[in-house]
């Protein structure tokens, strides 16, 4: 009997960490897409700074990542930058690997 309870705390335990690092990993692809959309938008430090954590966030408005890419696309259209939707999910698609990349390589 203490074998399956110790078994069920340890699946307990893994889903939660797969759970928290999901959770960074998108943290930090926002961090990242909000990096790269100021630079585009050519803001100073103090502004890319606070426009990465607007970003993250944005990822809180809804589920997936609709809310993401409207802010981007709005923002930098606003911004006279000519960019597509396709362009920014591409990019969002690109900084997801990078940031599974950057936090898996500091473990």
């Amino acid at each position: 009997m203490t074998d399956f309870r110790d078994r069920e705390r340890a699946e307990e335990a893994h889903f939660a960490l797969e759970g928290e690092t999901a959770f960074r990993i998108l943290a930090r692809r926002n961090r990242l897409l909000g990096e790269w959309a100021a630079g585009l938008m050519s803001l100073t430090p103090e502004e890319t700074d606070a426009y990465r954590k607007a970003v993250v966030q944005a990822e809180f408005e809804e589920a997936g990542d609709e809310d993401v890419v409207r802010k981007l696309l709005g923002d930098l259209t606003g911004a006279q930058i000519d960019i597509t939707e396709a362009d920014i999910r591409a990019k969002l698609n690109e900084m997801a690997i990078e940031a599974r990349r950057q936090l898996l390589g500091e473990v």
